[in-house]
């Protein structure tokens, strides 16, 4: 193998490695804390504002936001899903205390885009 061929052999493996190491950090935190399951009943029965369950059952995990992605804005929330920055809905604000502490959100996807079932900010110490 010449030199040429040896320098795109290890081009493309870079870009590979690099390719997994971006889809591990784009993987959402999920916000079903399995090591507290003191917090499993807590989760299942949230509901929105609106009164629809958060979780919808074993597969409907919430999304943990980062500060950067979320922001408040005349009392009005908007959140940064897979890139997207969607309007919160008034009805799908949990309105109780945030026992995780994290900022929640619990999204879903309507013509290909995301929308938020439920979102809850995060406990403000």
């Amino acid at each position: 193998m010449n030199r040429a061929a040896q320098l795109v052999g290890l081009g493309m493996a870079l870009a590979c490695v690099a390719l997994l190491v971006a889809a591990v950090l784009a993987a959402p935190a999920r916000g079903h804390d399995h090591s507290r399951p003191d917090l499993d009943s807590w989760f299942g029965g949230l509901r929105s504002a609106g009164g629809a369950p958060c979780c919808g059952g074993p597969k409907v995990d919430a999304t943990v936001l980062e500060d950067a992605d979320w922001e408040a804005r005349a009392g009005r929330y908007r959140v940064r899903i897979e890139g997207e920055w969607v309007d919160v809905p008034d009805s799908a604000v949990v309105n109780e205390p945030n026992r995780a502490g994290r900022t929640l959100v619990w999204p879903y996807h309507q013509d290909g885009h995301p929308r938020v079932r439920c979102f809850m900010p995060g406990a403000m110490i």
